[in-house]
């Protein structure tokens, strides 16, 4: 199965938006080898088994900030269709729509990207809570060691972005 794609090129598709790990239709498509239009017609077509857990439309603005952080999705800039985002479920689902060995396989395969993402966020948030723990147990002693830590496990910070054009 990794044969088909490195699971890097997986983690490179997958977004947050809405608070969800999602899947682009367009990087689906390409992933299982199919048109987009071929995904969202068999989507369409057995709509009953996307529910908004599943899948979703991203709203304009969605989509314009999609254009915006990657260079790949510009042909979506001056498009009139939102394209669909597909969660986990979403994507399994998508290997009983679409037939083919190739869509299981990369079915299953990315649904372990998701699940060692999710795993990953898992052990992350033990380590926050064992550093909490220890804090609590120890002198004050360490507590620079303690907020070096904590820093670390933080999320980074969001730079606000330059202006862009012409400043008077």
């Amino acid at each position: 199965m990794s044969k088909l794609v490195p699971q890097e090129v997986i983690e490179n598709n997958i977004f947050l938006i809405r608070g969800r790990r999602v899947m682009i239709d367009r990087d689906l498509a390409k992933l299982y080898r199919v048109e987009t239009k071929y995904l969202n017609r068999q989507v369409r077509r057995n709509i009953d088994r996307f529910p908004n857990e599943f899948m979703f439309r991203l709203s304009v603005n969605e989509k314009k900030e999609l254009v915006t952080k990657c260079h790949r999705f510009n042909m979506l800039k001056h498009s009139t269709s939102l394209p669909y985002a597909f969660t986990e479920y979403g994507v399994l689902m998508l290997a009983n729509v679409i037939k083919g060995a190739i869509a299981i396989k990369m079915s299953v395969a990315i649904v372990r990207v998701f699940v060692r993402l999710r795993e990953m966020a898992v052990i992350h948030a033990d380590i926050r809570i064992k550093v909490e723990t220890m804090e609590k147990k120890y002198d004050h002693q360490f507590r620079v060691v303690f907020q070096a830590i904590r820093r670390l496990l933080e999320p980074p910070l969001a730079k606000p972005k330059p202006r862009i054009g012409f400043h008077p």
